[in-house]
């Protein structure tokens, strides 16, 4: 797919609902009593994908509406053994996710996905998950999908993850609502909380003190209706262009902004940015506001530690901004980026320097030295749907034409991204 320079960005735009709440609320809905609605869900492939296993798993799911559909939850232990391989597609957290609750139930499941998600490291949730009983084991040895898992009973534990990831916590939480004893999980920074805070949506008995979340096990869940705020890493690409391109000024409605997910935004404002909230408001436990992004003149800055889970899946279109900002930009403690859909460190500084930038990887982030003009160039995207998007907003202010191998990609996250870019122009 080609891509041009722009002149300036302006207008209105709605990003789909969050990926991350669309998961949760799909999973916990089939562990509840009742039928929860759930409103503005992403209907992109990764959650389609969750949607799909639990189906195979017996859930009834209803789609009434575009980003609206209704699950019939049949309680913990009304999931039912698949007649088939569930199949996680492209999705990490489907796939992690989903393994915390099927340790726990009275069959046996094989999980897998497709060649990205075969390759990802899965011993991060097989090691919390086989301490608490689990009988998970890896077909081809690597401590990857295929997963083979026969359900067991378990027990808590207290476990203290090495790398602050949603994604472990979430396995251990959902293994957890059917572990005896309670279950404690200790991160070295809090990673994005929507787990937590959809747990306790639902009625489960969860606290947390800290860098630690404890969940007692008992508690019933019972329905809900869920409105899923917009996705805060589909609204990143429109802050970042926004920022860049000259005499620019986009509103972006109904982002959400929980503070473990905000780190594009406090880093965009370290950098200069010019970010306004309107309409702020709370639906399901859930933090949102409109976003104003205006055209600002840009400059480097460090970005680690404690940051960094709140922003991780924002690096590559943060590491764009950086390329058109004044100064140097460091990212660091990210080695996270290395097992993404892609090597998010090996691609956006191969792509970013096709393209002109002075960028070095280092073995946990990258170092940028901003202000060069940049150039199109022919692209690789890598079938990741971050890269993809990143490098759309890099050719908006890039001389010549930018070629995007992989393009269609975004239907992970964000089907109508290149429209809605479009709009905009």
């Amino acid at each position: 797919m080609e891509f041009y320079k722009a002149k300036k960005l302006r207008g209105t735009v709605t990003v789909p609902g969050d990926k991350s709440i669309s998961h949760r609320s799909v999973m916990l809905a089939s562990l509840a009593q009742g039928t929860s609605e759930i409103t503005n869900f992403l209907e992109g492939a990764d959650c389609l994908s969750t949607i799909a296993c639990f189906r195979r798993l017996g859930t009834e799911i209803e789609k009434k509406a575009a980003g609206h559909i209704m699950v019939r939850g049949r309680g913990p232990n009304g999931l039912t053994a698949p007649d088939t391989t569930l199949d996680a597609g492209n999705s990490g957290t489907t796939t992690r996710l989903i393994s915390g609750i099927l340790a726990a139930q009275n069959f046996s499941a094989r999980l897998t996905g497709d060649d990205s998600i075969q390759k990802r490291p899965m011993k991060r949730i097989m090691e919390p998950l086989s301490l608490m009983g689990a009988d998970i084991t890896s077909e081809k040895g690597n401590d990857c999908a295929p997963l083979l898992i026969k359900g067991r009973p378990l027990h808590g534990i207290h476990y203290t993850t090495k790398v602050a990831s949603a994604q472990v916590k979430s396995a251990i939480l959902l293994a957890g609502l059917y572990a005896e004893g309670d279950t404690r999980i200790t991160e070295p920074y809090i990673s994005r909380n929507h787990s937590e805070i959809m747990l306790r949506l639902f009625g489960a008995d969860l606290s947390t003190q800290d860098t630690t979340v404890c969940l007692k096990p008992g508690n019933p869940l019972y329905a809900r209706s869920i409105q899923v705020p917009g996705d805060i890493s589909s609204a990143a690409y429109f802050i970042a262009a926004g920022s860049i391109v000259p005499d620019s000024e986009i509103l972006i409605r109904n982002v959400g902004i929980n503070p473990t997910r905000d780190g594009i935004l406090k880093v965009a404002r370290a950098m200069g940015a010019d970010i306004a909230m309107e309409n702020l408001r709370t639906d399901s436990g859930e933090a949102s506001a409109d976003l104003l992004i205006r055209s600002a003149s840009l400059h480097g800055t460090r970005i680690g530690g404690s940051l960094i889970p709140t922003l991780i899946d924002e690096l590559p279109v943060i590491a764009v901004m950086a390329a058109f900002a004044e100064g140097v930009t460091v990212i660091q403690d990210a080695a996270e980026l290395k097992v993404k859909e892609s090597n998010r460190i090996d691609v956006v500084t191969k792509n970013l320097s096709a393209m002109g930038c002075d960028v070095q990887a280092t073995p946990d982030g990258m170092i940028i030295r901003g202000g060069r003009p940049l150039h199109g160039a022919a692209l690789d995207s890598r079938n990741d749907h971050r890269i993809a998007m990143s490098f759309a907003v890099a050719a908006l202010l890039a001389d010549g034409v930018t070629t995007i191998s992989g393009s269609e990609c975004v239907n992970i996250s964000y089907p109508s991204f290149y429209s809605d870019l479009k709009r905009l122009m």
